[in-house]
C-alpha cells in the first residue's frame, strides 16, 4: 500500500473530509487530493505531523514491515498475558516496554486496559482507542472497558451508553472460517475459537454463581462453581487452570465457610 492510499484509509476511518484534514495540518485540500490520487507525495517534513494527527507510528503510516511488526506485537502481548492475573504490574511493564518500540499501538494499548486499575486512566485510554482505532475488535473492547470504568465511578448512564455501542453478534469471524474453509485455516480458527468460547463459558458460569449467591442460593452457587472446576480438568489448558482453578477453589471455600 502506498502512502496516498494509507492517508485516504486513515482519513475515512476518522470520518473527515480532505478539506478538514488539510485545515488541521495547514495545507491546501488540493494537496491532500493529489496524495490520495497518487499524483504527488507529501513533503517528508509532513510525515511526523500526519502520523501524530492520525495517532499512528511512522511505520504504520508507511506500512513498513507490517508482517514482522504484527508478529513482534503478538509476542509482546502474549508474554504480558501470562502475568495478567498473577502479576499485573509485570504484565503492564512488558506492555509499556513494547510501546517504546511501537508508540500508541492500538493492540498494546488494548492489552494495557486489562491491567489498569484506575477508572480515570481506563476512560482516557479507552476513549483514545474508540476515537481512532481501525480495528473493530479493539474498538468494541474499548467500549466494554469504558462501561466498566464508568460503572466504577458511579456513572451508570455513561456506562449504559458505552455498552450500547457494542453490537449483539451471534457469530465470529473465527467460527465462519472454521465452517467455510478447510485444512490449516479451519484448524487454526477452530482451535482459537474453542478456547475463546471456553473462557467465556467459565466466566458466565461464575456470573450465574454470583446470581445464585446474591439470592441466598448458596448450594446452587457452589454446585455451579464446582462444575466449572470439572470442566477445567477436562479441558486441561495450563493458562486457564492457573488463573481460574485457584480463584474458583477460593470462592467455594469462602461460600462453604459462610
Amino acid at each position: 500500500m502506498n502512502i496516498g492510499n494509507k492517508i485516504k484509509q486513515l482519513r475515512k476511518a476518522r470520518g473527515i473530509t480532505q478539506e478538514q484534514l488539510a485545515n488541521a495540518i495547514g495545507i491546501s485540500f488540493q494537496a491532500v487530493s493529489k496524495w490520495e490520487n497518487n499524483i504527488a507525495l507529501p513533503d517528508i517534513t509532513l510525515a511526523p505531523i500526519l502520523a501524530n494527527y492520525f495517532g499512528v507510528s511512522m511505520d504504520e503510516l508507511f506500512d513498513f514491515s507490517l508482517a514482522g511488526k504484527e508478529e513482534a506485537i503478538e509476542i509482546i502481548t502474549y508474554e504480558a498475558y501470562k502475568y495478567r492475573e498473577s502479576d499485573p504490574e509485570k504484565s503492564r511493564a512488558i506492555l509499556e516496554e513494547g510501546l517504546k518500540t511501537y508508540p500508541e499501538n492500538d493492540i498494546i494499548l488494548n492489552n494495557i486496559l486489562y491491567v489498569v486499575t484506575d477508572p480515570d486512566e481506563t476512560i482516557e485510554i479507552a476513549s483514545r482507542l474508540v476515537e481512532r482505532t481501525l480495528d473493530s475488535e479493539v474498538k468494541y473492547d474499548a467500549f466494554r472497558f469504558l462501561a466498566y470504568a464508568y460503572k466504577k465511578k458511579g456513572d451508570l448512564k455513561s456506562a449504559e451508553n458505552a455498552i450500547e455501542q457494542i453490537p449483539e453478534i451471534y457469530f465470529t469471524k473465527l467460527t465462519e472460517i472454521a465452517f467455510l474453509l478447510d485444512g490449516e485455516p479451519k484448524r487454526n480458527a477452530a482451535e482459537k475459537q474453542k478456547w475463546i468460547s471456553f473462557e467465556n463459558l467459565l466466566q458466565m458460569m461464575w456470573k450465574l454463581a454470583e446470581c445464585y449467591e446474591a439470592n441466598n442460593e448458596t448450594d446452587e452457587a457452589i454446585a455451579e462453581t464446582e462444575k466449572a472446576l470439572e470442566l477445567l480438568k477436562i479441558m486441561n489448558h495450563p493458562n486457564f487452570n492457573d488463573v481460574y482453578s485457584d480463584y474458583f477453589r477460593k470462592q467455594i471455600k469462602r461460600m462453604k465457610e459462610n
